[in-house]
């Protein structure tokens, strides 16, 4: 097994059971609509439910396509982030926690679309002036930390390739 691959399920089979559990005792331990408070004015546990995509966008669309146009995005999402695997190189950790963490976040979020319809979020902030975040989950969180690695490999990487291509040229 390739140290790529190694990594990138290790993420994934972290990451989709903690979605998923911790869905599941969402919906077994609050009412809909319920909120518990954490940090008192910062941070609250909630359960929503989202028929739609982040930030309820399209959440007043028809159901039934709805559910339908979801569903096949997220399938094409993780086909596209397979084939994003594929081509990492085998000593490519950091792309492939990613990666497996992407993975992990859109196959907990498809799994609930399938068996419930919509999206379990659970996980409210409050930030300053009053503002309220919207609510989300852990899938949600893994996939936003998955891109934010992919970012940060990708300028690292960038500057190292700016860097190597500066100290090859000519002094003048």
């Amino acid at each position: 097994m390739t140290p790529k691959l190694r990594i990138a399920l290790a993420a994934l089979v972290v990451s989709l059971p903690l979605d998923q559990i911790s869905k599941l005792l969402v919906d077994r331990h609050l009412d809909y609509a319920d909120r518990i408070p954490v940090i008192e004015g910062f941070f609250y546990l909630t359960h929503v439910r989202n028929p739609g995509a982040a930030f309820g966008l399209f959440a007043d669309g028809d159901a039934t396509f709805r559910l339908a146009f979801f569903v096949i995005v997220s399938i094409a999402a993780i086909a596209i982030i397979l084939s994003f695997f594929r081509q990492l190189a085998p000593g490519d950790r950091l792309s492939a926690l990613a990666l497996g963490l992407i993975l992990g976040g859109a196959t907990g979020n498809l799994i609930d679309r399938l068996t419930r319809g919509e999206v379990v979020d659970f996980l409210h902030f409050r930030l300053w002036g009053g503002y309220s975040w919207p609510d989300f989950n852990f899938a949600d969180s893994f996939i936003v930390v998955g891109v934010a690695i992919l970012m940060l490999d990708l300028l690292a990487s960038e500057g190292e390739d700016r860097a190597g291509t500066e100290s090859n040229e000519p002094n003048a």
